[in-house]
């Protein structure tokens, strides 16, 4: 399957900020988006689960006192071996814990090859990842961009992208999934590229904003 290589990176910036004005001054003010990428693996679902609908610096916490808990093992098995009082006082609420032990028990028993997922298409790694209590499609989405690395994957249920979209397109209101589908089709086959300038955007001035803005 094909992969985003810096230098096709930079193709698809290059090419989307001459097809999309609005993403080309993205670019001009900001400058190119970090490729941000993630390993391949257990470890990576794991945050992700736990970056589901909470700020992602509490996720990041959480994961690094689990990583912490297992003496840097994050692995099904050890993982498996936690208590729910165990995985409670690194920060999971119940029903995080539910989903990392089904994803766990999954990647143990092999209903679930993390090896294997490189090998095939957006929506076969995607129908392998949601069949997984706790595993959504942003999740997968999410996983196909930073793990494998695929060229066209839309995250149409992630906040951040859809606030940037509504202020950088000029919309009226935030869009939401299916104005977002719709608006991400012009931008193939690098819907992945437009959604990190988008989140570039959201980061420089947004967020940014936002932090120093008086209480």
């Amino acid at each position: 399957m094909s992969r985003l290589t810096r230098a096709r990176y930079a193709d698809g910036i290059a090419a989307l900020g001459t097809a999309d004005a609005d993403l080309g001054a993205v670019v001009e003010r900001f400058g190119p988006p970090p490729l941000w990428r993630r390993p391949q693996g257990f470890p990576t679902l794991m945050l992700l689960i736990l970056e589901q609908q909470v700020s992602l610096a509490s996720a990041r916490a959480t994961h690094r006192r689990l990583v912490a808990r297992l003496d840097g093992r994050l692995e099904p098995a050890p993982f498996l071996g936690l208590s729910d009082d165990d995985l409670k006082s690194v920060g999971f609420l119940r029903q995080k814990a539910r989903y990392g032990r089904a994803l766990a028990d999954a990647v143990a028993g092999g209903a679930l090859r993390l090896d294997r997922l490189a090998r095939l298409d957006d929506d076969a790694v995607r129908d392998r990842l949601t069949a997984i209590t706790g595993i959504g499609r942003w999740t997968a989405d999410i996983y196909l961009m930073m793990a494998l690395g695929r060229p066209d994957v839309w995250p149409v249920g992630d906040l951040a992208l859809a606030v940037a979209a509504e202020r950088v397109k000029g919309l009226a209101t935030r869009p939401d999934a299916d104005p977002l589908t719709a608006l991400g089709e012009g931008w193939r086959p690098w819907r992945a590229v437009a959604a990190r300038i988008l989140w570039h955007y959201y980061l420089n001035a947004v967020r940014r904003r936002k932090e120093t803005e008086p209480a």
